[in-house]
């Protein structure tokens, strides 16, 4: 049986892309200390993920993009990135295993949802750390093209920094608008011209 283990980074945040993985795991490899991503420390998670890379049968990566994520909302955006994800193994496998608790329509193959699904399964765990880690490099990449917001530090999730940062920017064009806090800011940057406009006249 070929197991392929799917999840994602990057459903909270207010900010930036979801990258989601699915992972086959080589049986004649197996890769210690695998996790859950979220228990890990940032440079474990950088040194297993250069051995799932290294070791696994194979891996695929998608990007959902924020364009997506509006269009669609955030779930059918993730469940659609899942989906992806797995179509695009070269390798067909016997059975898909996501983390969460809802699958995909139309998948290509036989799935089942598990609750803490990286807590659990090492395929799971194994996609669970290459999209955290691939998200989080990607976010620091982003940083230097949107200075001032602190992409780097808080990867666009909502700390009270971050919020700061956007009621003071305003929202960059990788700023989630479906997402309340950013149409907040939105609202507010705009409500701020129109009374400076005002007090022009």
């Amino acid at each position: 049986m070929i197991i392929a283990g799917v999840d994602e980074a990057g459903r909270g945040p207010l900010a930036g892309p979801v990258l989601v993985s699915a992972v086959i795991l080589d049986p004649a490899r197996p890769i210690d200390g695998l996790n859950d991503s979220k228990k890990l420390t940032a440079a474990r998670r950088d040194e297993l993920c250069e051995l799932v890379l290294a070791n696994a049968l194979e891996v695929s990566i998608v990007e959902v993009d924020v364009a997506r994520i509006d269009s669609l909302n955030i779930l059918h955006a993730t469940m659609w990135g899942m989906r992806e994800a797995v179509m695009r193994l070269r390798n067909v496998p016997t059975l898909a295993l996501l983390d969460g608790n809802r699958v995909p329509k139309e998948m290509p193959v036989e799935t089942r949802a598990i609750v803490k699904g990286d807590a659990l399964e090492p395929a799971i765990m194994a996609a669970s750390i290459v999209a955290k880690v691939t998200r989080d490099r990607l976010m620091c990449e982003i940083a230097s093209k949107y200075p001032g917001y602190g992409f780097e530090v808080h990867k666009g999730y909502p700390t009270p920094t971050h919020l700061t940062s956007l009621r003071e920017l305003g929202a960059s064009e990788i700023h989630r608008r479906s997402f309340g806090p950013v149409r907040e800011a939105i609202s507010g940057a705009v409500k701020t011209a129109e009374t400076q406009a005002d007090l022009l006249l």
